[in-house]
């Protein structure tokens, strides 16, 4: 069995270069919520030297919430927002000599995106504007995979490594107390049992359904690298091989 191991990247975090060398892919902040030209280049060119697949992590433009305040926008903002983010980390790669393998909407875009199909299609189509051949990070089953797949892009199905679900498949809201997982064995369990029988325990209990094709862990948590220190372990033991998506 494969499976990719994605963090988000280039947000200042401090310990990125740790985090590279345990993750087969890195979804690196375009400047929006974290961020700047210089950052995404110097993140772009560490992944390289590691031979960590990259991909853009666009955001809603909130800075000042790092992205993860629900924001309203039209569709056409949408597009072009992410078109913009896309566009600018696509040029870095091409001057890096990298190719972009991949994007992941972050925070509150993605969160608002999985449930709301305006929007997705809005990004599925900024994405395919700058790059048709990218692969969108999404949850199975969402109004973002669906928009992807309905338009012709790839897909690769992700799951969270350090958050709790609701019962619904969705997230819990990172203003609840037990939005997060503290506990990287806990965590890296959790993640074997999606791999291996699909399911995850939400929060209530009860048992979700997901597909697991990628794995993330958010690479701002001051425990992040732990977090991907035990979990690789834990997949490794299972017989598990780690590769990012590859492009059909």
């Amino acid at each position: 069995m494969k499976v990719d191991l994605n963090s988000d990247l280039g947000e200042g975090a401090g310990h990125d270069d740790e985090i590279l060398s345990l993750v087969s892919s890195a979804n690196i902040a375009c400047g929006f919520h974290a961020g700047n030209p210089a950052s995404i280049f110097n993140s772009i060119s560490a992944a390289k030297e590691k031979g960590v697949a990259v991909g853009a992590h666009p955001s809603l433009d909130d800075r000042k919430n790092f992205g993860r305040t629900e924001m309203q926008l039209s569709a056409a903002e949408a597009y072009a927002l992410v078109a913009y983010q896309v566009g600018a980390f696509h040029g870095l790669c091409a001057a890096a000599g990298v190719e972009m393998n991949h994007v992941k909407p972050h925070g509150a875009l993605y969160n608002m995106a999985v449930r709301n199909r305006e929007l997705s299609d809005a990004i599925a189509h900024g994405v395919l504007a700058v790059n048709a051949r990218a692969i969108l990070f999404a949850p199975a089953g969402t109004e973002l995979f669906r928009a992807a797949q309905e338009l012709g892009l790839q897909t690769a199905a992700e799951v969270f490594a350090d958050r709790n679900y609701n019962s619904d498949g969705t997230l819990v809201s990172r203003t609840e107390p037990d939005a997060l997982l503290h506990d990287p064995a806990a965590a890296a369990e959790r993640v074997v049992r999606m791999l291996m029988e699909g399911k995850i325990r939400a929060v209530d209990g009860s048992d979700v359904s997901v597909k697991a094709e990628t794995i993330c862990l958010h690479g701002d948590k001051p425990d992040a690298v732990e977090f991907a220190r035990t979990l690789r372990a834990h997949l490794e033991r299972e017989g598990i091989i780690l590769a990012a998506p590859e492009k059909s």
